[in-house]
C-alpha cells in the first residue's frame, strides 16, 4: 500500500505479471490512513487473505526536507482464489 503522487491511499499486489497486471485499489482519500480491516476487506476483494502470523510494516521514504512525505506499507499475503 502506498500514497499517491495525489496523495491518496492506494493498495497493491505484487505479482509475477507487470505492474500494469497488479491487482489494484484506490481508496480515492488522503486521510485517514485505511485501516487494517479496510485493507484486509480490499484485499479479500481483489482474492488475497493475509496470513495469520503476518504483520504490516512500514516504510518512509528519503525525501527533500521540503518534499511531502511518502509512505509505503508491505505485507505477504497468499492468494485465496477469489476475484
Amino acid at each position: 500500500m502506498t500514497n499517491t503522487f495525489a496523495g491518496e491511499w492506494e493498495l497493491y499486489v505484487v505479482t509475477d505479471g507487470t505492474s500494469l497486471e497488479w491487482p489494484e485499489h484506490s481508496f480515492e482519500r488522503t486521510t485517514p490512513v485505511p485501516t487494517a480491516q479496510e485493507r484486509e476487506n480490499v484485499l479479500a476483494l481483489l482474492g488475497y487473505a493475509i496470513p495469520d502470523d503476518a504483520v504490516w510494516e512500514w516504510q518512509e521514504l528519503p525525501n527533500s526536507p521540503m518534499d511531502r512525505v511518502e509512505l509505503l506499507a508491505s505485507i505477504g499475503v497468499r492468494p485465496t482464489g477469489g476475484a
